[in-house]
């Protein structure tokens, strides 16, 4: 009896302890998705109590710069009229660092602040010197000319006049330096000098020269401390709810966040929004598939083919014309009026007309699509690369003699792809606080629970095994007994078998 009764108490007490992890399993079904989101909202607004928050002050993601130039192979050629060639060089890549400063929190549930980048030289990572020297359009002297195009001829011979006496030309050979940076420039001196407002540079011109060791101007955004809705959405850039560069308001509106961080718990329905300074607009990118990234899970952003499309092809977009073949964006109202224009890179999602007027470019998705890849539930993104190609619509002038007889065409500058990757201590600090520890309390609950229904079911088979045995034992016997009397009532057929006469009862 001692060894049944303590095996009894050994079955109630593991029943009991499957109670409790059965309970506890139900509990953290219900609770841990709530506790996880609870989490991931404490550690992604921006505030400076988050996990997040000095990851956005000093962002820790090595980026890189990587420049592509197109080289001129027959500039003499072009001033008579065929068809340009070129060649890509490079790439050039250049390390960015980027810094927040000026971190003043407002009392509308907004951040203000400016970041600052500058850039340093990779030789190793690089093909080729920013001591090489390429062959690109006088930006400023063609630029000028289509400026210039239907001013009266005097000035546009008075123009022809400044261009030669300060030895100006269609094309120059420059430095990779020079034409990233900033080279002296005669004609920048007389502009400045006599329209100092015209150009944002001083001195120097160079297509980067305005961004190194600069800002990219004040941005407001909502933390989402007091209304997570609208966390990292941009409130004002540079004290503007909306830019004045294009022609219809849908266009001008500052829309998504700076270009950062996103909202958390992505769907496959989501997209990525945010506005550029360098581009003057907004820009949306949209799902493409999910992915891993160093164990980490991701969804992947793509541009739409209607990015850059004209508005004949995608009506929303007419707003930023006066456009040309599908593919490009003419960016001449934010760059100081030149026919500057936006596009993927070698005209990558254009018309093809453009890609096939400029012998040299190869457009294909695998070099030339941009991407973001962005763990869903933070909105953090692991790994991007921003490839986007500036040009220049050059043509002959009447009347400007340095532009000979070239045939209207979008020549292509340079490209450049902005790329970083998450990595090191802050990729492991990320992993084990945002993907590891919430894949354990997922997995967790249901192994508590599934043990605790396991433990459960021990009381009850023990229960029903001991009493198997005792209800045999109360069962009455159904074999005949050897000594068992016979019945008054029956004796006719023993009587018989005795030999004795059997008469009937009265």
């Amino acid at each position: 009896m001692g060894s049944r009764s303590r095996a009894r108490q050994v079955a109630a007490a593991l029943g009991f302890v499957g109670l409790l992890l059965a309970a506890l399993g139900a509990v953290m079904i219900v609770m841990v998705p709530s506790i996880i989101k609870q989490q991931v909202l404490k550690n992604v607004r921006i505030d400076p109590s988050s996990l997040s928050f000095n990851m956005w002050k000093e962002i820790p993601v090595p980026f890189y710069l990587s420049v592509y130039f197109f080289d001129v192979i027959n500039p003499n050629e072009i001033l008579q009229g065929q068809k340009p060639q070129v060649r890509e060089r490079g790439p050039y890549v250049y390390r960015e660092f980027r810094h927040k400063s000026n971190i003043t929190f407002n009392d509308n549930d907004t951040v203000s602040f400016l970041e600052y980048r500058s850039y340093q030289f990779q030789p190793h990572k690089s093909r080729g010197l920013e001591s090489d020297y390429i062959v690109i359009p006088n930006i400023l002297v063609l630029s000028a000319s289509v400026m210039m195009e239907d001013r009266p001829m005097s000035l546009k011979l008075i123009m022809t006049f400044a261009f030669s006496a300060l030895g100006e030309r269609a094309f120059v050979n420059r430095t990779v330096g020079e034409i990233m940076w900033g080279y002296e420039d005669p004609l920048i001196h007389l502009i400045n000098k006599y329209f100092p407002n015209m150009f944002p540079f001083k001195g120097k011109f160079g297509l980067f020269a305005e961004l190194n060791n600069s800002d990219s101007g004040l941005f407001t955004v909502f933390t989402g401390v007091k209304d997570f809705s609208r966390i990292h959405l941009v409130d004002k850039w540079n004290g503007l709810s909306k830019v004045n560069f294009w022609h219809s308001d849908q266009c001008n509106m500052i829309n998504g966040t700076s270009g950062q961080m996103w909202a958390p718990f992505m769907t496959p329905e989501s997209s990525l929004e945010f506005y550029s300074p360098e581009a003057c607009r907004s820009m949306k990118l949209i799902y493409k598939e999910q992915g891993v990234f160093e164990g980490i899970p991701t969804f992947r952003f793509v541009a739409p083919n209607t990015l850059f499309a004209n508005g004949s092809v995608y009506p929303p977009n007419e707003g930023f014309c006066p456009c040309m073949e599908s593919g490009i964006q003419n960016v001449s109202t934010c760059r100081f009026n030149a026919p500057l224009f936006l596009s993927h890179p070698h005209f990558y999602n254009a018309d093809p007309v453009l890609a096939e007027a400029v012998s040299g470019l190869h457009p294909n998705t695998e070099e030339h699509s941009l991407f973001l890849d962005i763990h869903p539930v933070t909105g953090i993104p692991m790994n991007c690369s921003v490839k986007l190609q500036l040009s220049l619509y050059i043509k002959s002038v009447k009347g400007i003699g340095q532009t000979g007889k070239i045939e209207p065409v979008v020549l292509p500058l340079l490209w450049f792809a902005e790329s970083g990757a998450m990595e090191g201590e802050t990729l492991q600090t990320f992993y084990t606080q945002l993907v590891l520890m919430p894949k354990v309390l997922h997995y967790a609950q249901y192994v508590l629970l599934a043990l605790g229904c396991v433990l459960l079911f021990i009381p009850i088979v023990y229960q029903i095994r001991s009493q198997g045995p005792k209800d045999a034992e109360s069962q009455p016997s159904l074999a005949p007994q050897s000594d068992q009397l016979p019945s008054p009532y029956t004796p006719l057929l023993q009587d018989s078998l005795s030999g004795q006469p059997t008469s009937p009862q009265i």
